[in-house]
């Protein structure tokens, strides 16, 4: 009889464990609040962008484009949740962001940091060809249920630079070289601006693997992710990727989210979600 109840709690009790092992990322352009933006501005879709963000609950997600009142809300809607990352203009509080969001009960914060994507990474600068200032914005993070470490970088390449894109990608690669002496675990998600067959995406794919190919499941939902607030229409522009370094995580599943309300997305992109498991 003590046999079986024993049984009967190991087998009641290891899915729940094994799930605490599991991981949810996921990054998202939330478009800046841009009034002009009509039906879709900001105030009349924040609801929407929160709720989806609860109801899929990552333990780690990126945003791209956020401003401070943006992120400020998004904090009040998430308590669960720590932000890291400065505004690209001043390296403070002022333009967009690429800011990281991580649950505050799961994880440790070890290191954090913001560098621009130009030659000059450490001061606010705009790189090469690049039409605005770009950042990648970075945490190092000790998963408490798992005892392991997670690097994450987080970015918005430039929509127009050739060779800003490309050499973003270069820098990236350069700075989690010199950040990830220990070869721990490695996500870099974010707006890339370049669809899969572009240079910047080959550069990255020297070191990194698309979360998408690396899938146990078929992935999920459009292969697109750029959505361009235009619902009747096909999403076919793949812009926005998870990517992974290292073999200590594996990719149960891979979704890019097209879920929307009477006929409006809550961003003009769509979110990329993946489920890993240490």
């Amino acid at each position: 009889m003590r046999l079986l109840l024993f049984a009967m709690l190991f087998f009641a009790f290891a899915p729940f464990s094994g799930a605490q092992k599991n991981l949810t990322v996921l990054t998202y352009n939330i478009r800046f609040d841009n009034p002009g933006d009509g039906e879709d501005a900001w105030p009349k879709r924040r609801d929407h962008v929160a709720a989806q963000l609860r109801f899929f609950a990552p333990d780690v997600f990126g945003i791209q484009e956020g401003l401070l009142p943006q992120l400020e809300y998004l904090n009040e809607q998430l308590p669960d949740y720590h932000r890291i990352g400065v505004g690209r203009d001043d390296g403070k509080a002022s333009g967009e962001f690429s800011a990281l969001f991580f649950k505050k009960d799961r994880f440790k914060l070890l290191d954090s940091g913001t560098f621009w994507l130009s030659e000059t990474p450490d001061i606010v600068s705009k790189g090469w060809d690049a039409a605005l200032p770009r950042v990648c914005t970075y945490v190092c993070l000790r998963d408490k249920q798992a005892k392991k470490n997670l690097w994450v970088f987080n970015t918005h390449f430039d929509h127009v630079g050739k060779t800003a894109r490309k050499e973003s990608a270069e820098l990236i690669l350069k700075k989690i070289r010199e950040k990830n002496t220990a070869n721990e675990p490695v996500i870099v998600m974010g707006d890339f601006n370049a669809e899969p067959a572009e240079a910047p995406i080959a550069v990255l794919l020297r070191e990194l693997k698309d979360a998408r190919a690396l899938s146990v499941e078929l992935p999920f939902g459009p292969e697109g992710t750029f959505n361009a607030f235009k619902f009747n229409e096909p999403v076919v522009r793949c812009i926005d990727y998870i990517f992974l370094k290292g073999t200590q995580l594996k990719v149960l599943q891979h979704a890019v989210l097209s879920d929307s309300r009477n006929g409006h997305y809550p961003s003009d992109h769509l979110p990329v979600l993946a489920r890993l498991a240490w």
